[in-house]
């Protein structure tokens, strides 16, 4: 049970360090959708509120997901625990798709 909770936190921290290198320098090569944009969409497409909605979103989903794979490691079984992470991440990424197609145009 400790090696897939320790495997779990390791996935944690590459998401919340894989968010933290976005900057606005360098989202043309690491921010998918935005680095096919064209310069005219570029423009209209309001990227630092987006950075700063993108770090909150992804920071609060590896808090939430630690918390719930420590509380379901209590009470579950590894295959168990497994899944619950996993749903924990899958879950909320159609809202974040849906609120950063929608709200971060200019």
């Amino acid at each position: 049970m400790f090696s897939i909770i320790v495997l779990l936190f390791v996935s944690n921290l590459l998401i919340l360090l894989a968010t933290q290198l976005v900057n606005e320098n360098n989202a043309d090569l690491l921010l998918a959708g935005y680095n096919t944009m064209s310069k005219k969409e570029k423009e209209k497409f309001n990227l630092k509120e987006y950075l700063i909605f993108f770090k909150k979103f992804f920071f609060k989903l590896v808090l939430y997901s630690s918390l719930t794979t420590i509380i379901s490691s209590l009470f579950f079984d590894e295959l168990y625990v497994v899944i619950i992470y996993s749903i924990c991440i899958l879950l909320p990424l159609p809202f974040f798709l849906i609120k950063s197609n929608k709200n971060f145009k200019k």
